[in-house]
Protein backbone atom coordinates (compact mmCIF):
# COMPACT_ATOMS: atom_id res chain seq x y z
CA UNK A 1 0.00 0.00 0.00
CA UNK A 2 1.36 3.44 -0.95
CA UNK A 3 1.98 6.13 1.67
CA UNK A 4 -0.96 8.12 0.28
CA UNK A 5 -3.24 5.09 0.50
CA UNK A 6 -2.14 4.50 4.10
CA UNK A 7 -2.88 8.11 5.01
CA UNK A 8 -6.29 7.93 3.36
CA UNK A 9 -7.14 4.73 5.26
CA UNK A 10 -6.06 6.22 8.60
CA UNK A 11 -7.98 9.42 7.86
CA UNK A 12 -11.19 7.60 6.94
CA UNK A 13 -10.97 5.49 10.09
CA UNK A 14 -10.42 8.52 12.30
CA UNK A 15 -12.40 11.33 10.62
CA UNK A 16 -14.96 9.40 8.58
CA UNK A 17 -14.92 8.28 4.96
CA UNK A 18 -16.83 11.38 3.82
CA UNK A 19 -14.50 13.93 5.43
CA UNK A 20 -13.89 16.29 2.47
CA UNK A 21 -10.64 16.41 0.52
CA UNK A 22 -9.49 18.46 -2.45
CA UNK A 23 -8.81 16.90 -5.85
CA UNK A 24 -9.29 13.42 -7.31
CA UNK A 25 -5.76 12.51 -6.20
CA UNK A 26 -5.43 14.24 -2.80
CA UNK A 27 -2.25 16.13 -1.99
CA UNK A 28 -0.05 15.34 1.00
CA UNK A 29 1.11 18.84 1.95
CA UNK A 30 3.98 19.09 4.43
CA UNK A 31 5.18 22.71 4.26
CA UNK A 32 4.14 26.21 3.23
CA UNK A 33 6.16 29.32 2.43
CA UNK A 34 4.94 32.56 0.92
CA UNK A 35 2.93 31.80 -2.21
CA UNK A 36 3.88 28.12 -2.23
CA UNK A 37 2.80 24.81 -0.73
CA UNK A 38 5.11 21.78 -0.82
CA UNK A 39 4.06 18.14 -0.92
CA UNK A 40 5.76 15.11 0.62
CA UNK A 41 7.78 14.56 -2.57
CA UNK A 42 9.18 18.08 -2.46
CA UNK A 43 7.10 19.40 -5.35
CA UNK A 44 5.87 22.94 -4.92
CA UNK A 45 2.46 24.32 -5.88
CA UNK A 46 1.45 27.91 -6.48
CA UNK A 47 -1.40 28.49 -4.04
CA UNK A 48 -4.14 30.40 -5.85
CA UNK A 49 -6.85 28.97 -3.61
CA UNK A 50 -6.30 29.78 0.06
CA UNK A 51 -7.43 33.16 1.34
CA UNK A 52 -6.55 32.21 4.93
CA UNK A 53 -2.77 32.91 4.69
CA UNK A 54 -3.47 36.52 3.77
CA UNK A 55 0.16 37.69 3.95
CA UNK A 56 1.63 34.40 2.77
CA UNK A 57 2.11 30.93 4.24
CA UNK A 58 4.15 30.81 7.45
CA UNK A 59 5.16 34.45 7.26
CA UNK A 60 8.26 34.67 9.49
CA UNK A 61 7.15 37.90 11.17
CA UNK A 62 3.76 36.43 12.06
CA UNK A 63 5.40 33.27 13.39
CA UNK A 64 7.81 35.36 15.47
CA UNK A 65 5.01 37.53 16.92
CA UNK A 66 3.03 34.41 17.85
CA UNK A 67 6.03 32.75 19.53
CA UNK A 68 7.09 35.90 21.37
CA UNK A 69 3.64 36.49 22.88
CA UNK A 70 3.13 32.78 23.62
CA UNK A 71 6.42 32.85 25.53
CA UNK A 72 5.28 35.87 27.56
CA UNK A 73 1.59 35.49 28.39
CA UNK A 74 -1.57 33.91 27.07
CA UNK A 75 -4.73 34.30 29.09
CA UNK A 76 -8.41 35.05 28.54
CA UNK A 77 -9.95 38.52 28.47
CA UNK A 78 -11.29 38.63 32.03
CA UNK A 79 -7.97 40.12 33.05
CA UNK A 80 -6.80 43.53 31.86
CA UNK A 81 -4.26 43.43 29.06
CA UNK A 82 -3.11 46.08 26.56
CA UNK A 83 -2.72 43.77 23.56
CA UNK A 84 -6.44 43.28 22.96
CA UNK A 85 -7.04 47.04 23.26
CA UNK A 86 -4.14 48.06 21.04
CA UNK A 87 -5.17 45.60 18.33
CA UNK A 88 -8.90 46.22 18.64
CA UNK A 89 -8.49 50.00 18.38
CA UNK A 90 -6.30 49.64 15.27
CA UNK A 91 -8.81 47.30 13.65
CA UNK A 92 -11.86 49.45 14.47
CA UNK A 93 -10.11 52.47 12.95
CA UNK A 94 -10.35 50.76 9.55
CA UNK A 95 -14.16 50.88 9.61
CA UNK A 96 -16.70 53.65 9.26
CA UNK A 97 -16.89 55.55 12.58
CA UNK A 98 -20.39 54.17 13.18
CA UNK A 99 -18.88 50.67 13.58
CA UNK A 100 -16.99 51.27 16.79
CA UNK A 101 -17.22 48.19 19.04
CA UNK A 102 -15.91 44.66 18.73
CA UNK A 103 -16.45 41.16 20.08
CA UNK A 104 -13.55 38.74 19.60
CA UNK A 105 -14.20 35.09 18.78
CA UNK A 106 -12.17 32.26 17.22
CA UNK A 107 -13.92 31.42 13.94
CA UNK A 108 -16.13 32.96 11.29
CA UNK A 109 -18.88 30.56 12.30
CA UNK A 110 -18.79 31.93 15.84
CA UNK A 111 -18.75 35.49 14.51
CA UNK A 112 -21.88 34.93 12.43
CA UNK A 113 -23.52 33.11 15.32
CA UNK A 114 -23.00 36.11 17.62
CA UNK A 115 -24.10 38.54 14.91
CA UNK A 116 -27.44 36.72 14.69
CA UNK A 117 -27.77 36.91 18.47
CA UNK A 118 -27.12 40.65 18.43
CA UNK A 119 -29.68 41.25 15.67
CA UNK A 120 -32.31 39.18 17.44
CA UNK A 121 -31.56 40.83 20.77
CA UNK A 122 -31.94 44.31 19.28
CA UNK A 123 -35.11 43.70 17.27
CA UNK A 124 -36.84 41.27 19.61
CA UNK A 125 -37.56 39.18 16.51
CA UNK A 126 -36.08 35.93 15.20
CA UNK A 127 -36.36 35.95 11.40
CA UNK A 128 -33.20 36.02 9.27
CA UNK A 129 -32.98 36.27 5.48
CA UNK A 130 -30.06 34.91 3.44
CA UNK A 131 -29.56 33.91 -0.19
CA UNK A 132 -30.46 30.49 -1.51
CA UNK A 133 -26.85 29.50 -2.25
CA UNK A 134 -24.76 30.78 0.62
CA UNK A 135 -22.63 29.51 3.48
CA UNK A 136 -22.05 31.30 6.77
CA UNK A 137 -20.54 28.60 8.98
CA UNK A 138 -21.13 25.35 10.80
CA UNK A 139 -22.69 26.00 14.18
CA UNK A 140 -26.32 24.93 14.56
CA UNK A 141 -27.47 28.55 14.30
CA UNK A 142 -25.57 29.49 11.15
CA UNK A 143 -26.11 26.11 9.51
CA UNK A 144 -29.73 27.25 9.24
CA UNK A 145 -28.60 30.18 7.07
CA UNK A 146 -26.16 28.12 4.98
CA UNK A 147 -28.18 26.37 2.27
CA UNK A 148 -25.17 25.99 -0.07
CA UNK A 149 -24.61 22.30 0.65
CA UNK A 150 -28.28 21.37 0.93
CA UNK A 151 -29.69 22.68 -2.34
CA UNK A 152 -33.26 21.53 -2.90
CA UNK A 153 -32.98 19.33 0.19
CA UNK A 154 -32.50 22.25 2.55
CA UNK A 155 -34.16 21.49 5.89
CA UNK A 156 -37.01 23.86 6.80
CA UNK A 157 -36.31 26.52 9.42
CA UNK A 158 -39.24 28.49 10.75
CA UNK A 159 -37.09 31.56 11.40
CA UNK A 160 -35.16 31.63 8.08
CA UNK A 161 -36.19 32.67 4.59
CA UNK A 162 -34.00 32.50 1.48
CA UNK A 163 -34.04 34.81 -1.53
CA UNK A 164 -32.48 34.27 -4.98
CA UNK A 165 -28.91 35.51 -5.12
CA UNK A 166 -28.58 38.58 -7.39
CA UNK A 167 -27.06 37.63 -10.74
CA UNK A 168 -26.83 39.57 -13.98
CA UNK A 169 -25.23 36.72 -15.97
CA UNK A 170 -28.12 34.27 -15.70
CA UNK A 171 -30.83 36.83 -15.08
CA UNK A 172 -34.30 35.38 -14.42
CA UNK A 173 -36.90 35.89 -17.15
CA UNK A 174 -34.29 37.65 -19.28
CA UNK A 175 -34.57 40.77 -17.13
CA UNK A 176 -31.97 43.53 -17.11
CA UNK A 177 -31.32 46.93 -15.59
CA UNK A 178 -33.89 48.35 -13.17
CA UNK A 179 -36.33 45.54 -13.91
CA UNK A 180 -33.80 42.94 -12.77
CA UNK A 181 -33.04 44.91 -9.63
CA UNK A 182 -36.79 45.24 -8.96
CA UNK A 183 -37.14 41.45 -9.25
CA UNK A 184 -34.63 40.79 -6.48
CA UNK A 185 -35.92 43.61 -4.27
CA UNK A 186 -39.45 42.23 -4.59
CA UNK A 187 -38.15 38.82 -3.47
CA UNK A 188 -36.58 40.45 -0.40
CA UNK A 189 -39.74 42.39 0.45
CA UNK A 190 -41.82 39.22 0.10
CA UNK A 191 -39.50 37.30 2.43
CA UNK A 192 -39.74 40.05 5.05
CA UNK A 193 -43.53 40.11 4.77
CA UNK A 194 -43.68 36.34 5.11
CA UNK A 195 -41.58 36.37 8.28
CA UNK A 196 -43.76 39.07 9.77
CA UNK A 197 -46.99 37.28 8.81
CA UNK A 198 -45.73 34.03 10.32
CA UNK A 199 -45.30 35.66 13.72
CA UNK A 200 -41.53 35.08 13.70
CA UNK A 201 -40.79 38.65 12.71
CA UNK A 202 -37.86 40.06 10.77
CA UNK A 203 -34.53 40.61 12.55
CA UNK A 204 -32.01 40.99 9.75
CA UNK A 205 -30.46 40.26 6.37
CA UNK A 206 -27.19 38.29 6.38
CA UNK A 207 -25.14 38.44 3.16
CA UNK A 208 -21.58 37.77 2.10
CA UNK A 209 -20.68 41.23 0.88
CA UNK A 210 -19.40 39.94 -2.49
CA UNK A 211 -21.58 36.80 -2.77
CA UNK A 212 -18.48 34.61 -2.85
CA UNK A 213 -20.06 31.18 -2.48
CA UNK A 214 -22.73 32.13 -4.99
CA UNK A 215 -19.95 32.36 -7.57
CA UNK A 216 -19.06 36.08 -7.41
CA UNK A 217 -22.04 37.09 -9.58
CA UNK A 218 -22.23 40.52 -11.17
CA UNK A 219 -24.78 42.14 -8.87
CA UNK A 220 -27.35 44.38 -10.59
CA UNK A 221 -26.41 48.04 -10.05
CA UNK A 222 -28.29 49.58 -7.15
CA UNK A 223 -29.39 46.29 -5.62
CA UNK A 224 -27.25 46.42 -2.48
CA UNK A 225 -28.20 49.95 -1.45
CA UNK A 226 -31.86 49.36 -2.18
CA UNK A 227 -31.75 46.11 -0.21
CA UNK A 228 -30.20 47.79 2.84
CA UNK A 229 -32.83 50.55 2.65
CA UNK A 230 -35.61 47.95 2.55
CA UNK A 231 -34.12 46.15 5.55
CA UNK A 232 -33.90 49.33 7.60
CA UNK A 233 -37.42 50.46 6.74
CA UNK A 234 -38.66 47.09 7.97
CA UNK A 235 -36.83 47.57 11.29
CA UNK A 236 -34.15 44.97 10.59
CA UNK A 237 -30.35 45.03 10.58
CA UNK A 238 -27.92 44.38 7.74
CA UNK A 239 -25.11 41.96 8.62
CA UNK A 240 -22.17 41.92 6.22
CA UNK A 241 -20.20 38.67 6.28
CA UNK A 242 -16.61 39.70 5.49
CA UNK A 243 -15.05 36.35 6.37
CA UNK A 244 -14.02 35.84 2.74
CA UNK A 245 -14.02 39.39 1.37
CA UNK A 246 -12.29 41.33 4.13
CA UNK A 247 -8.77 42.58 4.80
CA UNK A 248 -7.97 44.09 1.42
CA UNK A 249 -8.70 41.16 -0.87
CA UNK A 250 -11.04 43.07 -3.20
CA UNK A 251 -8.71 46.07 -3.41
CA UNK A 252 -10.92 47.69 -0.78
CA UNK A 253 -10.34 46.98 2.89
CA UNK A 254 -13.86 45.53 3.18
CA UNK A 255 -16.21 44.00 0.65
CA UNK A 256 -19.10 46.20 1.75
CA UNK A 257 -17.01 49.23 0.77
CA UNK A 258 -16.60 47.72 -2.69
CA UNK A 259 -20.38 47.34 -2.82
CA UNK A 260 -21.02 50.89 -1.62
CA UNK A 261 -23.06 50.07 1.49
CA UNK A 262 -22.70 50.49 5.25
CA UNK A 263 -23.67 47.53 7.47
CA UNK A 264 -24.97 47.59 11.02
CA UNK A 265 -22.88 44.53 11.90
CA UNK A 266 -19.77 43.07 10.25
CA UNK A 267 -18.32 39.58 10.78
CA UNK A 268 -14.64 38.76 10.28
CA UNK A 269 -12.60 35.56 10.22
CA UNK A 270 -10.40 33.38 7.95
CA UNK A 271 -7.53 35.72 6.87
CA UNK A 272 -7.66 37.78 10.07
CA UNK A 273 -5.01 35.64 11.78
CA UNK A 274 -3.15 34.34 8.69
CA UNK A 275 -4.00 30.78 9.72
CA UNK A 276 -4.28 31.36 13.46
CA UNK A 277 -7.90 30.98 14.68
CA UNK A 278 -8.98 34.59 15.09
CA UNK A 279 -12.32 36.17 14.22
CA UNK A 280 -14.55 39.01 15.36
CA UNK A 281 -17.86 40.85 15.22
CA UNK A 282 -17.71 44.60 14.62
CA UNK A 283 -20.91 46.58 15.15
CA UNK A 284 -22.51 49.85 16.12
CA UNK A 285 -21.82 50.74 19.74
CA UNK A 286 -25.50 50.86 20.68
CA UNK A 287 -25.99 47.29 19.46
CA UNK A 288 -23.00 45.93 21.38
CA UNK A 289 -23.87 47.83 24.57
CA UNK A 290 -27.46 46.57 24.38
CA UNK A 291 -26.27 43.01 23.83
CA UNK A 292 -23.81 43.24 26.74
CA UNK A 293 -26.57 44.59 28.97
CA UNK A 294 -28.92 41.71 28.22
CA UNK A 295 -26.56 38.79 27.58
CA UNK A 296 -23.53 37.57 29.52
CA UNK A 297 -21.13 36.94 26.67
CA UNK A 298 -17.66 35.55 27.28
CA UNK A 299 -15.28 33.63 25.00
CA UNK A 300 -12.39 31.79 26.65
CA UNK A 301 -10.04 32.03 23.68
CA UNK A 302 -11.50 34.95 21.72
CA UNK A 303 -9.20 37.96 21.97
CA UNK A 304 -6.43 36.24 23.90
CA UNK A 305 -3.03 37.99 23.81
CA UNK A 306 -1.44 35.54 21.36
CA UNK A 307 -4.32 35.85 18.88
CA UNK A 308 -4.25 39.64 19.12
CA UNK A 309 -0.47 39.75 18.68
CA UNK A 310 -0.86 37.68 15.52
CA UNK A 311 -3.69 39.87 14.24
CA UNK A 312 -1.68 43.02 14.88
CA UNK A 313 1.30 41.66 12.96
CA UNK A 314 -0.95 40.77 10.03
CA UNK A 315 -2.14 44.39 9.97
CA UNK A 316 1.49 45.59 10.14
CA UNK A 317 2.41 43.59 7.06
CA UNK A 318 -0.80 44.45 5.21
CA UNK A 319 -0.11 48.16 5.70
CA UNK A 320 3.67 48.20 5.27
CA UNK A 321 3.71 46.09 2.11
CA UNK A 322 0.67 47.88 0.63
CA UNK A 323 -1.02 44.56 0.01
CA UNK A 324 -4.43 46.12 -0.56
CA UNK A 325 -2.92 48.09 -3.46
CA UNK A 326 -1.16 44.95 -4.64
CA UNK A 327 -4.48 43.10 -4.69
CA UNK A 328 -5.88 45.79 -6.95
CA UNK A 329 -2.87 45.89 -9.32
CA UNK A 330 -2.18 42.16 -9.65
CA UNK A 331 -5.92 41.44 -9.75
CA UNK A 332 -6.26 43.76 -12.75
CA UNK A 333 -3.29 42.05 -14.41
CA UNK A 334 -4.82 38.64 -13.81
CA UNK A 335 -8.21 39.63 -15.21
CA UNK A 336 -6.57 41.17 -18.29
CA UNK A 337 -4.83 37.86 -18.86
CA UNK A 338 -8.06 35.97 -18.37
CA UNK A 339 -9.82 38.17 -20.92
CA UNK A 340 -7.04 37.35 -23.37
CA UNK A 341 -7.60 33.65 -22.69
CA UNK A 342 -11.31 34.13 -23.31
CA UNK A 343 -10.50 35.28 -26.85
CA UNK A 344 -8.91 31.86 -27.48
CA UNK A 345 -11.15 29.60 -25.40
CA UNK A 346 -14.91 29.73 -25.94
CA UNK A 347 -15.42 27.70 -22.76
CA UNK A 348 -14.84 30.90 -20.76
CA UNK A 349 -18.30 32.40 -20.40
CA UNK A 350 -17.69 35.09 -17.80
CA UNK A 351 -14.89 36.65 -15.75
CA UNK A 352 -15.89 38.26 -12.48
CA UNK A 353 -14.69 39.44 -9.10
CA UNK A 354 -12.62 42.29 -7.68
CA UNK A 355 -9.00 42.54 -6.62
CA UNK A 356 -7.63 39.10 -5.81
CA UNK A 357 -11.01 37.42 -5.53
CA UNK A 358 -11.47 36.13 -9.08
CA UNK A 359 -14.00 33.80 -10.68
CA UNK A 360 -14.06 32.34 -14.20
CA UNK A 361 -17.33 30.75 -15.27
CA UNK A 362 -16.97 27.87 -17.71
CA UNK A 363 -19.83 27.20 -20.15
CA UNK A 364 -20.54 24.68 -22.88
CA UNK A 365 -21.55 27.52 -25.19
CA UNK A 366 -21.65 31.24 -24.64
CA UNK A 367 -25.09 31.79 -26.12
CA UNK A 368 -26.98 29.20 -24.09
CA UNK A 369 -24.68 29.56 -21.05
CA UNK A 370 -25.04 25.86 -20.18
CA UNK A 371 -22.68 25.28 -17.26
CA UNK A 372 -19.53 23.27 -17.98
CA UNK A 373 -19.52 21.54 -14.60
CA UNK A 374 -17.55 18.45 -15.52
CA UNK A 375 -15.01 20.51 -17.41
CA UNK A 376 -14.52 22.74 -14.35
CA UNK A 377 -13.91 19.64 -12.24
CA UNK A 378 -11.32 18.40 -14.72
CA UNK A 379 -9.76 21.85 -14.97
CA UNK A 380 -8.91 22.22 -11.29
CA UNK A 381 -7.42 18.72 -11.23
CA UNK A 382 -5.34 19.40 -14.35
CA UNK A 383 -4.20 22.72 -12.85
CA UNK A 384 -3.07 20.84 -9.76
CA UNK A 385 -1.09 18.47 -11.98
CA UNK A 386 0.60 21.56 -13.47
CA UNK A 387 1.48 22.92 -10.04
CA UNK A 388 -1.28 25.50 -9.52
CA UNK A 389 -4.00 25.11 -6.87
CA UNK A 390 -7.48 26.57 -7.32
CA UNK A 391 -11.05 25.54 -6.52
CA UNK A 392 -14.54 25.86 -7.97
CA UNK A 393 -17.77 27.41 -6.72
CA UNK A 394 -21.17 28.58 -7.87
CA UNK A 395 -24.63 27.18 -8.32
CA UNK A 396 -23.37 24.66 -10.88
CA UNK A 397 -19.82 24.19 -9.53
CA UNK A 398 -18.54 25.59 -12.81
CA UNK A 399 -16.83 28.79 -11.64
CA UNK A 400 -13.07 28.48 -11.22
CA UNK A 401 -12.19 30.09 -7.89
CA UNK A 402 -8.97 32.06 -7.35
CA UNK A 403 -8.14 33.85 -4.10
CA UNK A 404 -4.35 33.68 -3.59
CA UNK A 405 -2.35 35.19 -0.72
CA UNK A 406 -2.13 38.94 -1.22
CA UNK A 407 1.68 39.15 -1.83
CA UNK A 408 1.20 37.43 -5.22
CA UNK A 409 3.21 39.09 -8.00
CA UNK A 410 2.54 39.42 -11.72
CA UNK A 411 5.02 36.62 -12.47
CA UNK A 412 2.93 34.29 -10.31
CA UNK A 413 -0.21 35.41 -12.14
CA UNK A 414 1.52 34.76 -15.48
CA UNK A 415 2.45 31.25 -14.34
CA UNK A 416 -1.21 30.63 -13.47
CA UNK A 417 -2.38 32.03 -16.81
CA UNK A 418 0.06 29.91 -18.77
CA UNK A 419 -1.04 26.75 -16.99
CA UNK A 420 -4.71 27.62 -17.44
CA UNK A 421 -4.18 28.27 -21.17
CA UNK A 422 -2.79 24.73 -21.50
CA UNK A 423 -5.56 23.21 -19.40
CA UNK A 424 -8.41 24.88 -21.26
CA UNK A 425 -6.91 23.71 -24.56
CA UNK A 426 -6.89 20.15 -23.18
CA UNK A 427 -10.53 20.09 -22.01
Amino acid sequence: MSDTAKLLARRAKLLGAKAPLFYDAPLHIVRGEGMWLYDSDGRRYLDAYNNVPLVGHCHPEVVEALARQAGTLNIHTRYLHETILDYGERLIAKFDPSLSMILFVCTGSEANDQALRIARCHTGKQGIICTNLTYHGNTAAVDAVSPLFYGVNAPPHADVRTIPYPDSFRAPQGLAGDALCDYYITALESAIADLEASGVGFAGLLLCSIFANEGLPDVPPGFMQRAVDVVHRAGGLFISDEVQAGFGRTGHMWGHEAMGVLPDIVTLGKPMGNGHPLAAVVARADLVEEFRERVFYFNTFGGNPVSCAVGAKVLDILERDRLQDNARVVGQHLRRGLRALAERHDIIGDIRGQGLWVGVELVLDRHGKQPATEQAHRAINLMKDRGVLMGRIGEFDNVLKMRPPLPIQTEHADLLLGALDDVLAAL
